[in-house]
């Protein structure tokens, strides 16, 4: 897996929504809870950690959708893709969709979390495994590990 070059640009299915990021992720993810298979409509979701300040909505207006909580999930209004998320307490980054972008094939997930929820046929790439979500002191660890093998590829 190896992005060739920033910036990348995407957006949404019906092109009202357009973004942009301008920095590597910090880390790469597959979600198999529950939640997060309902609103993707799929076995789980994915997703790319993008520092804060190298994400840019650069079109459009997205809107929060899902629980409507403290975290916020960000859709585009009109086709309702589910686009990013922004983590309650975690503003220094943005949790993109990877499929968002014009050009994924670059992406897997690095680690997967919430196992314990997991269709049993659903399997992914990733190198960890998590039953529920790492342990916080665990990501200091796995995002250098995952840095180091982004440098390496």
């Amino acid at each position: 897996m190896e992005i060739q070059n920033f910036p990348l640009e995407g957006g949404c299915r019906c092109g009202q929504v357009r973004l942009k990021i301008s920095a590597p992720p910090l880390l790469t993810m597959a979600c198999h809870c529950t939640g997060c298979q309902r609103m993707s409509s799929s076995a789980y979701s994915l997703s790319a950690a993008i520092p804060a300040e190298g994400f840019e909505v650069t079109e459009g207006e997205p809107v929060i959708g899902g629980l409507h909580g403290a975290t916020r999930h960000y859709f585009c209004p009109h086709c309702m893709t589910w686009m990013f998320t922004r983590p309650e307490g975690m503003d220094w980054f943005v949790n993109l969709r990877p499929t968002m972008l014009d050009d994924a094939s670059w992406f897997s997930p690095f680690i997967e979390t919430f196992t314990s929820e997991k269709l049993p046929w659903a399997t992914t790439a990733a190198v960890h495994s998590y039953e529920t979500i790492p342990p916080m002191e665990t990501y200091e660890v796995l995002v250098k590990e995952f840095a180091e093998k982004q440098a390496a590829a």
